[in-house]
């Protein structure tokens, strides 16, 4: 990771220090069951860690919009519970073994233990969001969550299908991925009492900030390193998935470049790894997504132009640098 990108990471964390204890120490208490095994299984993925990017953006809104209260620790915190969940669920339904660099809940538990947990979750944020008692609130994450799940279906439908389209496919990000930026960045606005215009313009910083995620993503798949990013290089190609970078290649690439990608797309072959890495690294296709993330994380940077000033202004024009120039 450069310099840069660690001072970043500093800076964004000193910001909202003891706003982020005190999410930490909602999800703790709100994790609590009388049932031993959604404990153990709550507890082992949430202290798995991660980056909490999306509770970070509802408090970094809030506080941008000079919120004063406490309600935005519990907003946060129901926003990671919801992403925890489509963790559990996508590593089922991926057949996944890693994540953060260890193993997957439903590697060590189970399937069946992980998607119950996972249902646990959702209906825990429910209560949560519920207990607000604010309908623009509830109709935002209802909302987000129904889109997610759509997300997941069609993400699924393409799955081994070469003839993915690049907007069919920035469509399963918008949902899948992008969307729960987009309501974690509404929700610190809205609690903070924005107007509806700059509620948009904040829903329009995540869902952009959450594409150029997704996209980054799409290309440490095959060029990131196994310890950094925490999961198997691969495993996209492994799970038939067309992302960008295959997208593009069956667009551009040559005759055998698209021959080889379709038939691991296909097949989820992926004993041509090598192969297919090669391929999109020398045809320019991770460059073209990495592309493709910068202008994603420009228009997020250009939605919160008209934030005032503010050491969370600074840290939100972070997250758009950090998106794009991570390696994990």
């Amino acid at each position: 990771m450069s310099t840069a990108t660690q001072h970043a990471q500093t800076t964004i964390a000193q910001s909202i220090a003891t706003d982020m204890d005190a999410v930490n120490a909602v999800i703790r208490q709100r994790l609590h069951s009388e049932v031993s095994l959604v404990n153990q299984i709550a507890e082992y993925i949430i202290s798995a860690g991660g980056k909490r990017i999306r509770p970070v953006l509802v408090l970094l809104l809030a506080n941008a919009y000079g919120y004063r209260g406490s309600a935005h620790h519990e907003l946060a915190a129901v926003v990671e519970f919801i992403h925890t969940a489509t963790l559990l669920h996508d590593d089922v339904v991926d057949e996944s073994s890693m994540r953060r660099g260890r193993q997957t809940a439903n590697a060590l538990f189970g399937n069946a233990a992980s998607v119950l947990v996972g249902d646990f979750l959702y209906s825990r944020s429910f209560q949560m969001m519920v207990g607000l008692d604010d309908m623009r609130i509830m109709r935002i994450l209802s909302d987000a969550t129904n889109v997610i799940a759509e997300g997941e279906v069609l993400q699924l439908l393409n799955m081994h299908d070469p003839d993915v389209t690049h907007e069919s496919y920035l469509k399963v990000i918008r949902s899948k991925t992008a969307k729960l930026f987009e309501a974690a960045a509404e929700l610190g606005a809205l609690i903070a009492g924005a107007t509806d215009a700059q509620i948009d313009a904040a829903g329009e910083y995540g869902r952009s900030l959450g594409t150029a995620f997704q996209l980054i993503d799409d290309v440490l798949d095959y060029a990131g390193d196994a310890a950094e990013i925490g999961k198997n290089l691969g495993d996209d190609l492994r799970e038939g998935k067309p992302t960008l970078p295959l997208i593009w290649l069956m667009e551009h690439g040559t005759l055998e470049q698209r021959e080889l990608v379709r038939n691991c797309i296909e097949h989820g072959d992926e004993a041509q790894f090598d192969a297919v890495l090669a391929a999109v690294t020398s045809s320019g296709a991770l460059d073209y997504t990495r592309q493709q993330a910068e202008q994603a994380g420009k228009r997020a940077a250009q939605a919160i132009s008209g934030l005032p000033d503010s050491v969370y202004k600074s840290s939100l024009l972070q997250l758009c640098s950090f998106a794009v120039d991570r390696n994990h």
